[in-house]
């Protein structure tokens, strides 16, 4: 009766543990990042002390960016204004999620724009028509874009983010909302929101998330593998008005390195960034086949290839029996 009892107990122990690490495992994003470390070296964080004053500051300031106790204004409610923020330090990690926690608000309930960007490019600190940055950038833009450009004959809702890369000669098509060249997006209503907005971009494995969070409800705007970004670009965020203005705000910038599962020859294959060998090619390509996936695929090729075989030998068995019937 007491084994009985005994075993009963670490069944069902047995089981509350199976239950514990299955429900740890499905609150992973992914189960091959170990741990996040925030990289302070790569953060904005309150309080600003000697933002882009002095020499021991981590970040650079463009443009009408201002400083204040809780926030860095890239650009005030007032047409034609270009605004930016750039880090002085070049991004080396290999695996990292940044959380950007920013505001867009302004007087106007209709009229509004432009947008805001954030960046991780070879260039930094260059102005432009891009959000109040460079076109034709090397790196990675992703966009908040608050106006339409292209009016009643575009069919997304505004504001929409978009995410895009550049090789340093792909063109960003600010008439058309960028939509020849971006890998894709989500429209969110980010403008004038209730609670402070969120800003989720993650590369692990080469493989791109970004994620917007509105009033505490998150959506997957882009979720791509195959993609690679190099080393050593900058880390920025940039905004502009045109004739139609918003305040645009940043209050964080939170970089964290993520610690993944990779085997040691993983790394090899992901160089460093030489500038010296011209500008940045953008290859998105398709996942790469597990080693099962690939097992398979020889085992069916295999299989393949021996019943071609013995199904040419029967045919070939058969016209040499014809031939020999029709010289007897």
């Amino acid at each position: 009766m007491y084994s009985v009892f005994i075993v009963k107990n670490i069944r069902e122990l047995t089981c509350s543990l199976a239950l514990i690490c299955t429900l740890t495992l499905s609150m992973a994003e992914d189960q091959d990042i170990m741990e996040d470390f925030l990289k302070r070296e790569y953060s904005l964080v309150t309080p600003y002390r000697g933002l882009g004053l002095s020499s021991s500051s981590l970040w650079d300031l463009k443009g009408t960016a201002l400083v204040t106790a809780d926030h860095v204004r890239l650009t005030p409610d007032h047409p034609g204004r270009q605004g930016a923020i750039w880090s002085r330090i070049p991004l080396l990690l290999l695996d990292w999620e940044l959380k950007v926690h920013f505001k867009i608000h302004g007087q106007s309930k209709k009229m509004n724009g432009d947008g805001l960007a954030i960046w991780l490019t070879k260039e930094r600190m260059q102005e432009g028509p891009v959000f109040g940055s460079r076109n034709e950038f090397t790196g990675l833009g992703v966009f908040v874009d608050t106006y339409p450009n292209t009016g009643n004959k575009n069919d997304r809702v505004f504001p929409h983010v978009s995410v895009m890369l550049g090789n340093g000669t792909l063109s960003y098509d600010h008439d058309n909302d960028g939509r020849p060249t971006e890998l894709g997006g989500c429209s969110t209503k980010v403008r004038n929101a209730r609670e402070d907005t969120f800003l989720l971009i993650k590369y692990t494995q080469n493989r791109l998330k970004v994620i917007i969070d509105v009033n505490g409800q998150q959506k997957n705007c882009l979720d791509i593998s195959g993609l690679h970004l190099p080393k050593g670009y900058y880390l920025g965020a940039s905004a502009a008005t045109g004739e139609l203005s918003d305040n645009h705000d940043i209050i964080s910038m939170k970089l964290y390195e993520l610690t993944v599962k990779r085997d040691p020859e993983e790394d090899l294959l992901i160089p460093w960034v030489d500038h010296s060998l011209g500008p940045f090619q953008v290859e998105i390509e398709e996942e790469r086949m597990s080693g099962v996936q690939l097992f398979f695929t020889l085992l069916f090729t295999v299989l393949g290839l021996g019943i071609l075989a013995v199904a040419g030998l029967i045919v070939f068995g058969r016209w040499k029996q014809k031939k020999r019937k029709h010289f007897y």
